[in-house]
């Protein structure tokens, strides 16, 4: 792949670069509609391709928060066309790598010389290139080790790109008024601490240190040494990506093993340490020759404050949700339904969260879940097509719920998409007994 020497940072460089990604993307419009004139059964898929396409590649030269939306939108199976879920997922592996000049002009700025005079041996060539970092092979003192490299600039323009995709995201997600600003301000304090690679140096042996009782769950060593605020170096771990695993002939005794490891994992987290690794991505996770679930990238790390751990699981019990008083009092407690609310929101957004969060707590409701269920998805998907064409919903405030929703339920949706790409079949209270 062709690497590349520069990455625009300042924004008048990056909003020109998504001012031509914009003109790419009426081009196709007028492609299309001029063919639908000649064929009015023409399907909207070659447009979602080209305009997937567009975007990406524009968003591949900026890296950064710009492209990290794109990765966290590829988790969105439900809700957006497959050709940008496909698209967008190569965010994670296949974006072009910065150059062997920069590389080393990177490691002389954060560690105060060249990756040669520091590593017994390093691989100026990437092995694998993301949205905020890329990763190189390396070797010191007979140990293989990983080096995660931060793109320069990254963290200088995560406001600007937030801003300039602000627009855009007030209409996806129908937000009003100045209340938007919560959940913003949530995802770029999320992003800004992604940029912090002594942060995620930190939280990476915190975290491995009070899970590495779980059976069948690994971590990395990570070495503080040889790290900085945009330098991580960590073991190398031998294994597939868990997206690479789930395409191999993998058993169900596989599937299952390292699904509840996964499971485990994320419950102990939640319900234990209240904090949670928030960006669970298939390229987060690599599945050993042993089939042993290793957790990499703890760079987005979710504090579960109490006041939201407390009604938010309360609603998983079916008892509670059924019963109307104590699920509306759990509603305002969640943000869900606020004071200055008609009667009609107020029966429009309860009846709207009960559908939910009846069949996202589901998994929840029996000692075992079978996520390879097809019923089950079918009925997410059913359901977010239904609201996603509901008109009333779109003449109301969408401004809706705790800014803690957008993490944790990232987390949850993203957990769950995992396990189904296992076919997993889970223990739901496992951990307990851990």
């Amino acid at each position: 792949m062709k690497t590349i020497d520069k990455i625009p940072t300042g924004k008048i460089g990056r909003t020109t670069e998504l001012v031509k990604t914009g003109f790419k993307i009426g081009g196709n419009y007028l492609k299309h509609y001029s063919k639908k004139a000649f064929n009015p059964d023409l399907t909207r898929d070659e447009l979602d391709e080209d305009n997937a396409a567009d975007i990406y590649n524009g968003l591949k030269n900026l890296k950064g928060s710009a492209l990290k939306v794109a990765q966290m939108l590829s988790m969105e199976k439900s809700l957006l066309p497959n050709a940008y879920v496909e698209k967008f997922s190569l965010a994670q592996f296949s974006v072009p790598p910065l150059s062997a000049p920069l590389v080393r002009k990177t490691f002389h700025k954060y560690l105060g010389d060249y990756p040669e005079n520091i590593y017994d041996e390093f691989n100026l060539n990437s092995v694998n290139a993301a949205s905020i970092g890329q990763v190189h092979r390396a070797q010191k003192d007979g140990k293989k080790l990983a080096v995660k490299i931060q793109y320069p600039g990254v963290a200088n323009s995560i406001s600007s790109d937030l801003a300039m995709v602000k627009p855009v995201a007030m209409k996806m997600f129908n937000l009003q008024g100045k209340d938007s600003d919560k959940y913003f301000k949530e995802v770029e304090g999320k992003l800004i601490e992604e940029t912090d690679y002594l942060l995620e140096v930190k939280q990476s042996i915190e975290i491995s240190e009070a899970c590495k009782h779980i059976p069948n769950l690994g971590f990395p060593k990570y070495y503080p040494d040889l790290s900085s605020e945009k330098i991580i170096t960590m073991d190398w771990v031998e294994g597939l990506h868990l997206s690479e695993f789930t395409k191999t002939d993998f058993s169900k005794e596989q599937g299952d093993q390292i699904g509840q490891a996964l499971w485990d994992f994320y419950m102990y987290q939640m319900h234990e340490l209240k904090a949670v690794h928030a960006d669970p991505h298939p390229g987060n996770f690599l599945i050993t020759p042993k089939n042993k679930l290793i957790a990499i990238d703890f760079g987005c790390i979710k504090q579960v404050p109490e006041e939201f751990y407390k009604p938010y699981f309360e609603l998983a019990v079916p008892e509670n949700i059924n019963n109307k008083e104590f699920f509306l009092q759990k509603l305002k407690e969640l943000e869900i339904i606020v004071e200055t609310d008609t009667k009609r929101e107020i029966d429009f957004f309860s009846n709207l969260f009960y559908e939910m969060l009846s069949l996202f707590t589901s998994p929840f409701h029996n000692e075992s879940f079978d996520f390879s269920d097809e019923t089950f998805w079918s009925k997410i998907t059913d359901l977010s097509e239904k609201y996603s064409k509901d008109t009333e919903l779109r003449k109301m405030n969408g401004n809706r719920g705790s800014k803690h929703f957008l993490y944790i339920n990232r987390t949850f949706f993203g957990l769950y998409n995992l396990l189904h790409d296992l076919k997993a079949e889970v223990k739901i209270n496992n951990f307990k007994e851990l």
